[in-house]
């Protein structure tokens, strides 16, 4: 089942769709630093890195879904929150604009939790009606990965939306029961490297597991307002987009509390708060170990992670797609052709 990326990223998304049976033809990611990073570990895949503002959808293959995650910077409860009046926000009607003129089966947008806040309800709320004139039955749920086998708190927004022809509308996966802790993620992992002068990336063959390294420097007040410490049994706090604001490793104390919005590292037991790896920020992310990340410069690895959908979550919700895909090929397969020739996978093989 062929599929398209917008916004891609590191391509978490689209490694848990992978997983789930769908192959991303056509990927796009404007962000240079990415670029090595999802060639090396998609290399069958076409990697547009011009604006998606600059790509005509001529130039964008047919498929059966389209998946992407448009910037959430504008979105987020800790920035500005501009919302659709940031530059950033309007890329959603450039993923909108694509939809209609692509016209697949299916589609699946993810953004931050902030999205739903109240002063963005309006724009919000725009967004979805543009997509159901496009006519798709569209569902949006706020879930946290936590519930998809991700060591992680994380919420996120899913907005997915099936073509009308489909005849019905997603329905989101039940929680697992198991709930993964940061011991699942990384408690068999060796001790990392320190990342170089200036944060400067660590020789590759210098390292135990690819990209276990982590960021070093000062924490800073903001930082030092909140504990920053989950324990071995707990999920880790959410992954965020910068090493500055990485999770402590679980072998240290929680932070002692001083007073509001200030917290110290427990005296005598400074030298074990250290930032989460690279590496155990993607494992914490549910990457496996052999997603390699390129970068000079370690900053660039907790980026990309950071932003990044994490690929259990992706593959939970890519099943659920994936069965009702299959179900529709069996009841109405030219149809399901008609949309995306040449590229569904044929009926007889699930029969």
């Amino acid at each position: 089942m062929n599929i398209i990326s917008l916004f891609t990223g590191a391509g978490g998304l689209d490694l848990g769709f992978k997983k789930a049976g769908f192959n991303t033809i056509w990927a796009n990611e404007y962000d240079k630093t990415i670029w090595d990073t999802f060639k090396f570990n998609f290399p069958a895949t076409t990697l547009d890195q011009r604006s998606i503002t600059n790509i005509p959808s001529s130039e964008i293959p047919k498929s059966i879904g389209i998946i992407g995650g448009p910037p959430c910077q504008s979105w987020s409860e800790a920035g500005a929150g501009r919302g659709i009046n940031d530059k950033r926000g309007q890329l959603f009607y450039e993923y909108i604009r694509v939809l209609k003129d692509k016209k697949p089966l299916f589609f699946l947008a993810e953004n931050v939790s902030g999205i739903l806040l109240p002063k963005h309800k309006e724009a919000f709320q725009e967004i979805i009606n543009q997509f159901k004139k496009l006519d798709y039955n569209v569902t949006y749920k706020l879930l946290n990965a936590h519930d998809y086998n991700v060591p992680q708190d994380r919420k996120r927004v899913i907005i997915i939306g099936y073509h009308k022809s489909i005849g019905k509308t997603f329905e989101f996966p039940e929680a697992e029961n198991k709930k993964l802790t940061l011991k699942d993620a990384i408690a068999d992992m060796p001790e990392p490297k320190e990342a170089l002068a200036y944060n400067n990336a660590n020789n590759p063959n210098s390292l135990n597991l690819p990209n276990h390294e982590y960021m070093n420097g000062g924490f800073s007040t903001i930082y030092m307002s909140r504990n920053r410490v989950r324990r071995w049994d707990e999920p880790s706090f959410t992954i965020q987009a910068g090493g500055r604001h990485a999770p402590i490793h679980p072998k240290a104390p929680k932070m002692e509390f001083i007073e509001q919005d200030k917290r110290i590292f427990v005296p005598g037991k400074e030298h074990l708060y250290r930032r989460l790896s690279v590496r155990e920020c993607a494992r914490v992310q549910t990457f496996p170990d052999n997603f390699v990340f390129k970068y000079s410069k370690v900053a660039d690895g907790y980026k990309m992670i950071g932003n990044a959908v994490p690929v259990n979550f992706a593959f939970a919700i890519a099943q659920t797609i994936k069965t009702d895909l299959i179900s529709l090929e069996r009841k109405k397969g030219s149809l399901a052709k008609a949309f995306a020739p040449d590229q569904f996978v044929q009926q007889s093989q699930y029969k």
